[in-house]
């Protein structure tokens, strides 16, 4: 073994330790008792006394609630745009494709945060402020997904789009019955990127939300485990496993596609 390749070892496995620690230790205090807290014991009773806490704590059902609505709405809206902007991006040639396609992709080196003024600015005169669309209004066109389906969708062989056409079948036919389908790996992809991005977005939700209807479990979290709440680390580490739960469980079940669409993916 090279000197090269035992210190990339190391670094890994240094980057890995420093990586779980963090979440180990929040496992560690979620289920154990407080007085656990700065001690490691072998022995120390396990319990899902401090998730109770959490969960009566904290109007966290809600919270819940309003993230898969959230999701759900983003999710739904970005499929639908993003399959028929990149079908035509595909598929059609018109005047300035190139170009529209370079401002899709420019629109992936934007931070979002850059926008934040003008998007108020927006929903505060379509009369928004403090609903869940108003969360979900700014994300509905993505680049990414746009770019990422186009890609799927340019390696589909014309032949099976000319053999629908010899059926009689309808462009928007074509599009539900041939392309969609084989561009479920990439769906499955893009969607646990999209659903994990908003389920964990905060600055946002929080400027455009003030009450517990329409807050997500992200603005929700941070209130709950403010310092001034006097709530103990045991059961702020026992809500942060909670929320952060349902996103590690999707991607475990998923991860096999998430890989395979992206390394399928490339600039054609």
């Amino acid at each position: 073994m090279t000197a090269d390749r035992i210190l990339n070892t190391a670094g890994a496995w240094a980057l890995a330790l420093i990586w779980v620690l963090p979440l180990a230790y929040a496992i560690w205090t979620a289920v154990h008792p407080a007085a656990y807290e700065a001690r490691f014991d072998l022995f120390a009773p396990l319990t899902l006394e401090n998730f109770i806490k959490a969960w009566n704590a904290a109007p966290f059902g809600r919270y819940f609630l309003n993230t898969f609505v959230l999701v759900t709405v983003i999710l739904a809206g970005q499929i639908v745009l993003c399959t028929l902007a990149a079908y035509a991006f595909a598929r059609y040639q018109f005047p300035g494709r190139s170009i529209l396609f370079g401002l899709v992709l420019l629109q992936l080196l934007i931070m979002p945060d850059i926008l934040i003024v003008e998007n108020y600015k927006a929903i505060r005169f379509l009369d928004l402020v403090d609903t869940i669309p108003a969360i979900a209004l700014p994300y509905i066109a993505s680049g990414f997904g746009i770019f990422l389906l186009r890609q799927t969708f340019m390696s589909v062989p014309k032949e099976l789009e000319e053999a629908a056409q010899v059926e009689g079948m309808s462009t928007l036919g074509i599009l539900v019955k041939v392309y969609m389908p084989l561009a479920i790996p990439t769906y499955l992809a893009y969607g646990l990127v999209s659903v994990s991005h908003h389920w964990n977005n905060f600055l946002w939700p929080l400027i455009i939300t003030n009450s517990v209807e329409t807050r997500p479990v992200t603005v929700g979290l941070s209130i709950f485990s403010a310092i001034d709440s006097g709530v103990e680390w045991s059961v702020i580490n026992a809500a942060t496993l909670m929320t952060s739960g349902p996103l590690l469980l999707a991607f475990l079940l998923f991860q096999r596609q998430f890989v395979q669409s992206f390394m399928r993916a490339g600039i054609k």
